[in-house]
Parts: C-alpha cells; structure tokens; sequence
C-alpha cells in the first residue's frame, strides 16, 4: 500500500520590495512520501521568488510532465513554468519552448556539479531564469519544519529574509541566467 502525503498549512506574509510586491500568500501543500524536506521548502521559497497573482502548487511529483509551480491561461496554456530542484537541461529546454516564461530555483547538494553540466546548455535561452540559494540556507529551514509552517519573507536587493518562530535567516539570491522575473 502506497503511503499518503503528509499534508501542510502554509502561511507568507511576502513582501518583495524589489518588485514591488506585497501579499499574504496561503496554501495547502502536499508533501510526496518521497519527497524531502529539502525539496519542499525549496518549492515553498520558489512561490514566495517568483510570486505571481496566479502561481499556484501543481500536482509536482506524482506527475512528471508538470513542473512544481505554475501559471496557467485561460486557454489552457501554461504560461509561466516553475522548476525546484536539478533536472535535467532537456526538461527546461522543453519547458522554454511551451511556456511563455520559464524560472528554476536550482538547489540541491550537488548543485556545483549541475551547473558546470547543465547551466551551459541553458544560458541562450530567453525566457529563462535560473536562480539559486545557499543549500545551508534550504537545509537550516527544512530543519525548523512544522505541519503549519507561517513565514515572514522579504526578498530587497537580491537578499531573502525569513523570519520564522521570532529567529531572523539570511541568505543571498544567485542569478544564473535571465534576470530575476
């Protein structure tokens, strides 16, 4: 028998003062079995990063032509594609050529190596963003992970603060390719 998802309440008071953006963001996530900590505090800091109106948790893991977060249009269409993790260069490619904006939070314990792989491979790419994050920082908050997890964010010159239970964490965010949408 298959194991179920452990389900979490999530509450970000965002404030992204370099775009201008300024929401109370909340969102019922489920958390694959094989799914870890990691990943999922990477997908939440994904939806605070690249917030818009309409990004919303897809069905992530257990489907694998879906990325983890996205826009779609009335049409149908996806119009904003949101990675979490390391794929693959051909996934994002794929991605870039159906979607009409593409962004990857990069993270993971071998991020060093998928950069000098993948990275080159991606920077033509027009509608891409490649972003990453300290994995000490991703590491730090999976740690502190609760079932209902209220976050405070603020994202100002290329700086993200998050502030949970009273205790302030820091850490900078790292263009790769594209400009931070």
């Amino acid at each position: 028998m298959a194991l179920p998802s452990t389900i979490y309440k999530t509450s970000i008071q965002l404030s992204d003062i370099d775009r201008g953006v300024y929401e109370s963001l909340q969102a019922t996530v489920a958390k694959h079995p094989s799914e870890t900590d990691e990943r999922l505090v990477a997908r939440l800091l994904a939806w605070a990063i690249f917030h818009e109106p309409e990004l919303s948790f897809t069905r992530g893991l257990c489907v694998g032509e879906e990325p983890d977060l996205w826009v779609k249009g009335p049409d149908g269409r996806v119009r904003f594609w949101v990675e979490v993790g390391l794929p693959e260069s051909d996934r994002i490619i794929k991605a870039s050529r159906h979607a009409e904006k593409v962004a990857l939070l990069a993270c993971g314990r071998a991020l060093a190596n998928w950069d000098q792989q993948h990275l080159p491979r991606l920077t033509g790419l027009p509608n891409l963003t490649v972003v990453s994050l300290d994995q000490a920082f991703i590491t730090t908050l999976a740690a502190r992970l609760e079932r209902s997890i209220t976050w405070s964010v603020t994202i100002t010159e290329g700086t993200v603060y998050l502030e949970v239970d009273g205790v302030t964490h820091e850490t900078g965010i790292r263009i790769k390719t594209g400009v931070l949408l």
